[in-house]
């Protein structure tokens, strides 16, 4: 089994045992001598930052509208932001780079204002080598109303945790009102 992330580097599935003789599977970039298969109950996860897992299939607590919603919304109000479920959780990621600065130094090679097919192949290199961390998420609070809370990271010395800055049982407004601050300085005002 092999399996190309978003920076086109191909894994291939292992299979070994763990010290109490258990099977164990997981993911690497050289090449297994012997083909392995996806086990029953398992799935292949990618990470933001493209590494590769084998992990259990999770049961779907969010359902796809409403990771339409979430989705939909940092598009709209950010660049090159992810959006990833994590169990009851919608978590939204921010690039760690800054492609405003990456094209500043695009446009100071002069050769690089002529050749704009180069230019597109240096914004897809910086893209597949772009890391991301999460900024922000939703967090399902209560199944059968559908309450999220909304929550973003904190970057003060002495919390650096998630601070609930809201709670609705209306999605689309949670991210109306907090998605718009994504990439902005007004992220930071947000308490």
């Amino acid at each position: 089994m092999e399996y190309k992330n978003r920076k086109g580097d191909t894994y291939y599935l292992h299979q070994g045992e763990t010290k109490t003789g258990k099977l164990r599977y997981y993911f690497s970039r050289e090449q297994s001598a012997v083909s392995v298969d996806i086990p029953d109950g398992y799935e292949i996860y990618e990470n933001p930052n493209a590494q590769v897992f084998l992990r259990k299939k999770l049961p779907k607590v969010i359902t796809e509208s409403e990771l339409a919603i979430v989705s939909q919304g940092v598009r709209e109000y950010a660049q090159r932001f992810k959006v990833e479920i994590k169990k009851n959780t919608i978590v939204v990621f921010q690039p760690n780079q800054s492609l405003t600065g990456f094209e500043e130094i695009l446009s100071r090679i002069p050769l690089l204002n002529l050749f704009e097919y180069q230019k597109k192949e240096a914004m897809e290199i910086f893209d597949r080598s772009t890391t991301y961390s999460p900024i922000m998420r939703f967090v399902l609070v209560d199944e059968e109303t559908r309450e999220f809370r909304v929550e973003r990271w904190c970057f003060r010395g002495s919390i650096d945790d998630w601070i609930c800055l809201a709670v609705s049982q209306d999605l689309s407004r949670l991210v109306k009102q907090y998605c718009q601050h994504l990439g902005k300085d007004s992220f930071y005002d947000l308490f």
